[in-house]
């Protein structure tokens, strides 16, 4: 994991010294300071799917050249078949899978996540744009700021991910969610 986080690192310090962009003006354009910005392009810090997607808005690349280090070829569409997608690795709660790594210049970012019960709190997140997601298997707490539900098998939330949430499964099992973050 950590030679990930480091590889990811440097591909994002080069493309910002390609792009010609300085460290203060990206810590600007990402809304944070310039320390903390630093500690992602030096590997320090782990990497948010919603940090990434800004950072490649912002170089005018594909999420997936940023984790990956490839550039995939430009596809008119993304065909996924079943267990397969792109590996993302960000975070040992969630497990993703990219559902349109391929394709260029999406609108929205397509994920089959997987996640474990476990007794921790849930880890609110936020981010630009808005989200969907829709319960392939098992069942979870959906968390959006001081508000749960629960959602079961074929269950849907569709909400401004600008707020804090978490998706948390509950029972015996993982829990399976199809999640559209839309930029």
């Amino acid at each position: 994991m950590a030679d990930a986080i480091r590889e990811i690192a440097i591909r994002i310090t080069a493309l910002r010294d390609i792009c010609g962009i300085s460290v203060e003006t990206m810590a600007q354009k990402l809304e944070m300071s310039c320390d903390k910005y630093l500690e992602y392009e030096k590997g320090k810090k782990d990497f948010a799917i919603s940090f990434l997607c800004k950072v490649a808005d912002i170089f005018g690349v594909d999420v997936l050249d940023l984790m990956s280090g490839e550039s995939p070829t430009l596809s008119v569409c993304c065909v996924v078949k079943n267990g397969e997608g792109y590996d993302v690795k960000r975070n040992r709660r969630y497990d993703y899978k990219h559902l349109a790594f391929t394709f260029r210049n999406k609108k929205a970012e397509p994920f089959m996540v997987t996640v474990a019960p476990d007794d921790k709190p849930p880890v609110m997140n936020t981010h630009e744009g808005q989200e969907f997601d829709y319960v392939v298997s098992g069942k979870m707490l959906f968390y959006i700021g001081d508000i749960s539900y629960e959602l079961n098998k074929g269950d849907s939330v569709y909400f401004d991910s600008s707020l804090p949430h978490a998706e948390k499964a509950i029972g015996t099992g993982p829990t399976k969610f199809i999640a559209v973050v839309i930029k």
